[in-house]
C-alpha cells in the first residue's frame, strides 16, 4: 500500500484551452507552410518554425506542460545522482559479457549438434 496519497489534477477550462490553441497552432504551422506554396522557401520555413515555436510555448504554459518541464528536471536530478562505473570497470564487465556470450553460443551449438546427431544418425537412422 502506497504512503502517498494520489494527486489528481484538475483541468480548468482556461487550461484546455491553452492545449487546444497550442494544437491549432501546430496544425496551423503545417497548413502555412503548404498554403504559402508560392513564397520562398526561407520564408515557409520561418513561419513554420515561429508558429511551432509559439504551439510548444503556450503548451508549456499549460498544466501538462508545466508538469512534463517538471519531470523533465527531476530526471536531469536523478541522473546526476547515478554513480557512473569507471572506464576500466566498463571495459572488465564488457569483457564479461562477451565471454558469457561466447559461453552460450558455444554451448548452444554443442547441445544443437549432439540432439541432430541423437535425432537423425541413432533414432531415425536418415544418415548412413
Amino acid at each position: 500500500m502506497s504512503t502517498q496519497p494520489e494527486v489528481e489534477t484538475v483541468s480548468t477550462g482556461a487550461d484546455k484551452a491553452k492545449l487546444a490553441g497550442a494544437a491549432v497552432l501546430l496544425v496551423g504551422s503545417i497548413g502555412a507552410f503548404y498554403a504559402l506554396s508560392g513564397q520562398s522557401l526561407w520564408m515557409r520555413v520561418a513561419v513554420l518554425l515561429l508558429l511551432l515555436a509559439a504551439a510548444v510555448a503556450l503548451f508549456f504554459v499549460s498544466e501538462n506542460g508545466k508538469q512534463l518541464a517538471a519531470f523533465g528536471r527531476d530526471s536531469v536530478r536523478e541522473t546526476k545522482k547515478v554513480v557512473w562505473p569507471t572506464r576500466k570497470e566498463a571495459m572488465q564487465m564488457t569483457g564479461y559479457v562477451f565471454a558469457f556470450v561466447f559461453v552460450m553460443a558455444l554451448f548452444l551449438w554443442l547441445t544443437d549438434k549432439t540432439l541432430e546427431w541423437v535425432l537423425y544418425d541413432l533414432i531415425l537412422r536418415w544418415r548412413s
